[in-house]
């Protein structure tokens, strides 16, 4: 599959995953006997403008971005035809022009760029139609240089399109991450002050450059920085329909942090009290991923000592563990419904197989197993009804930290694979879902025969769609459900036009990481379960390497894992410089060497 969430940067990852033999545990899996009879879903395909394939954005700060509301509107980014303006710097790695997209009664809407000519797309849309993304100007940021374009945030409002533009102060780059009905978004934007250990760590297409600083955007007062916890550098992530607002920020100027070069604390944002921290489970590392109307947030955070990190939920300033295991000490959400439902994943025990959990309340996990006789499963999100969608993992996918095998839809106790829920011969085979609306409308992508990646949408064929040209109302067979549905027989792309590297194999946030090259803004998607393994080996992989060369100077520091990080060897200066060696690549584009943050965390990664 051609994962081509990466606009601007080609990445290499730089080590491989460690071969690990694995027995499965019949105890740990639960039995699916699948008393439960789904619907059939009709599948749409999205089209592109000319290009060869069309997308879903993940910011990879928090859960996915909504791609679809409660009214069936569904938001992507398309290919043109037209090469990029700036091959050194692609917005994704076909180097074509993308633009954004709405989709609604079966009609593609183009939203167009800034610019003609030039990138756009859409990170979310609220409830009353809003849309947020951002777009390139046709400028280039001069304190980046070498011809590296900028961004902006935007906002789509009946189809027309708003530069929201970059801080007062001054900057060249922003991006929104999440929109209300009313109209407030929120996101990151640069400012002009130097700053080496910028977050931009978690910003795909960005090198260190300059402080980040999260904004919170409306027609009245324009962009307001929200502040920080303490250190110098915030994003914002989301935003509810209250106007409540969660983030991640540094905590400390000095204190060194297990997943970025500072500890890290998120935020909630509220008018009446400003920026306050949701808490930690005592750990350099909390990081919040989801928010409901309530103002209940879910994330994970790392332990004392930064052992091991767990699922989380924080509300009204204070913060909770999760609790529950379904073997091993690792766990995380990465989704909470209005009902406080939350979803996410939880390491077996051994800590190399993970599967989908759901907390319906603290202390309560529940294991929702996976598809067939697959290793792995992650649970993306959860609606107001408890339909879960994420993706389900063979062995080899799971170990080799590949893409999901097939994506799932979980209800009433039973996991079903969603390719036996649509259509037989479906010219898309569903990899990653990744939103589930409250009308049980499913948004993801999947990849045709050619390996072209397709954004798709899912409606149910049940009384609350009624009259759906091609659906089938009947319930689906067991027997169907419990077939597997091969995954089409891929090839190249017949077109001719310049590609990025395929990429196989598991990278994104709960999601996961891959060990192998890509390109573009955004980088290739990893289940976090798979992130935090990959990241567990990076470490000691980096550790050993640094222990052969000083002999002994250092001790070995025993498996500590992270979800986003980097080697924290930070003792002396040379052991951050082996750190940085171990986990940074070197990227040349126009003679210029990017300092590259690591594959593990980003911000707009592959779904």
């Amino acid at each position: 599959m051609k994962k081509n969430l990466a606009m601007h940067i080609t990445a290499l990852t730089l080590l491989a995953a460690l071969a690990i033999p694995v027995q499965l545990d019949a105890q740990n899996k639960p039995k699916q006997d699948h008393p439960h009879q789904p619907h059939h879903y009709q599948l749409v395909g999205t089209g592109t403008f000319g290009g060869p394939q069309s997308y879903l954005v993940n910011t990879g700060i928090s859960r996915p971005g909504t791609d679809i509301n409660n009214g069936g509107v569904l938001t992507g980014f398309a290919d043109t035809s037209t090469p990029d303006p700036v091959p050194a710097a692609c917005f994704n790695p076909d180097c074509f022009v993308s633009y954004a997209f709405q989709w609604q009664n079966g009609a593609m809407t183009d939203l167009g760029a800034l610019v003609s000519g030039w990138s756009s797309l859409p990170v979310g849309i609220s409830a009353s139609g809003v849309i947020a993304g951002f777009s390139q100007n046709g400028e280039f940021d001069p304190l980046i240089g070498f011809g590296f374009p900028e961004l902006h945030a935007v906002l789509w409002q009946n189809g027309v399109i708003a530069d929201l533009g970059t801080l007062p102060e001054g900057g060249y780059e922003s991006a929104a991450n999440a929109v209300n009905s009313h109209g407030q978004v929120v996101g990151y934007a640069t400012n002009t002050i130097p700053d080496s250990n910028s977050l931009t760590f978690f910003i795909n297409y960005l090198p260190p450059s300059t402080q980040v600083r999260a904004f919170l955007w409306d027609e009245k007062n324009g962009m307001l920085d929200l502040g920080t916890l303490g250190g110098t550098d915030a994003l914002a992530a989301l935003i509810n329909e209250p106007g409540q607002v969660i983030g991640w920020s540094y905590t400390s100027t000095t204190q060194p942090g297990v997943c970025s070069p500072f500890a890290l604390g998120s935020f909630i944002w509220e008018k009446e009290k400003g920026m306050t921290n949701v808490g930690s489970l005592g750990g350099t590392c909390t990081l919040a991923e989801d928010l409901n109307s309530r103002g209940q947030v879910v994330g994970y955070s790392f332990t004392t000592g930064d052992t091991f990190e767990r699922a989380f939920l924080s509300e009204h300033g204070s913060i909770r563990d999760l609790g529950g295991s379904l073997g091993s000490n690792y766990t995380g959400a990465s989704a909470v419904n209005d009902a406080g439902q939350t979803v996410g994943f939880a390491y077996l025990a051994g800590d190399t197989l993970f599967h989908a959990a759901l907390w319906r309340r603290v202390g309560q996990i529940t294991d929702l197993g996976t598809v067939g006789t697959d290793a792995c499963s992650y649970a993306g999100d959860i609606n107001a009804r408890g339909q879960v969608v994420g993706g389900s993992f063979s062995l080899s996918a799971c170990l080799d930290n590949g893409d999901p095998t097939r994506a799932f839809l979980w209800e009433d106790g039973a996991i079903f694979d969603l390719n036996t829920l649509i259509p037989p011969g479906s010219a898309l085979y569903l990899l990653i879902p990744d939103t589930i609306n409250d009308r049980g409308e499913i948004a993801g992508t999947g990849v045709d025969a050619s390996g072209n990646e397709h954004a798709f949408m899912l409606i149910p064929c049940d009384g609350n769609h009624p009259g759906i040209e091609g659906c089938d109302y009947g319930l689906v067979d067991p027997a169907e459900t419990a077939r597997e549905v091969p995954a089409l027989a891929m090839h190249e792309p017949i077109t001719t036009a310049r590609r990025g590297p395929k990429l196989h194999g598991p990278s994104k946030d709960i999601r996961r990481m891959l060990p192998r090259p890509g390109g573009g803004l955004f980088r290739r998607w990893l289940s976090r379960p798979q992130r935090v393994r990959a990241e567990r080996q990076h470490r000691r992989q980096a550790v050993e390497l640094r222990h052969r060369q000083l002999r002994g100077f250092l001790a070995r520091s025993g498996g500590r894992s992270g979800v986003y990080r980097r080697v924290r060897l930070q003792r002396v200066r040379a052991e951050r410089h082996d750190r940085r060696q171990a986990v940074e690549l070197p990227n040349r584009l126009n003679g210029v060497v990017l300092a590259r943050r690591s594959e593990w965390g980003g911000l707009y990664r592959l779904k």
